[in-house]
């Protein structure tokens, strides 16, 4: 009896802790801006030239198991254009997918991109819109 009760309470132990992986905060491994994305959400095509038509995409990689709030700022020299955000749990290293897209092409010039997590700027990627 002792030892099927010593079990039970280490099997819930270990789930517990398990559990708990889920809720620790995240933590950024990478930044990695570019054209498209792998099945992952990493980018496929790095990349800090666009051309106006293009798409641009950011991939806020994170390491090992955690949930919070993912967010970015795009900017277009300094004006804000966009901050959108994502609540996210993940169980192992992830990457949080967003993308910039104008349906009249996007100015060239300046941009930056500004990554958040929990509210807290974590990094920053620069970037060029024009003709290549």
């Amino acid at each position: 009896m002792v030892t099927r009760l010593s079990s039970l309470v280490a099997v819930l132990l270990l789930l517990a802790g398990a559990a708990g992986c889920a809720n620790a905060p995240l933590s950024l491994a990478n930044i990695q801006v570019g054209r498209s994305l792998n099945p992952d959400r990493s980018i496929a095509s790095i990349t800090t030239r666009f051309k106006p038509s293009e798409t641009i995409y950011v991939a806020v990689q994170t390491t090992e198991a955690g949930s919070g709030t993912v967010g970015v700022k795009w900017m277009f020299g300094s004006q804000v254009i966009d901050e959108p955000t994502k609540q996210v749990s993940y169980d192992g290293p992830a990457s949080t997918e967003f993308h910039l897209q104008n349906s009249g092409g996007s100015p060239a010039g300046d941009y930056s991109v500004e990554i958040f997590i929990d509210g807290k700027s974590v990094g920053k990627r620069v970037f060029k819109v024009g003709e290549l």
